[in-house]
């Protein structure tokens, strides 16, 4: 068999440990928590405002806010941001 074929095998039978509870080279990568009303809240602006000044669906905003989904890539990228300093971010993109 191929090297290919041996190297999923082997991650097949690390995975299947790993959802025993067994020992295994698997890794848990767990994101924190985003509370996106409280970010657009920081920032004093109303959904539609929000969305309009960083290029975000209204749909995407509502589904974050009421916790129904979760930002995600760059998306959650500009929150973290815009948690950190808003008034930066809507300067650089104002310019």
């Amino acid at each position: 068999m191929g090297k290919a074929y041996t190297e999923i095998a082997a991650g097949l039978e690390d995975a299947i440990s790993h959802a025993k509870g067994d020992k295994s080279r698997a890794r848990m990568h767990r994101t924190e928590a985003i509370d996106v009303k409280a970010i657009r809240e920081k920032t004093g602006m109303s959904q539609q405002r929000f969305c309009a000044t960083f290029g975000i669906s209204l749909g995407a905003l509502r589904h974050w806010e009421q916790g129904l989904r979760v930002p995600r890539g760059t998306a959650r990228v500009l929150l973290k941001i815009v948690d950190n300093n808003p008034t930066a971010v809507i300067s650089a993109i104002n310019g």
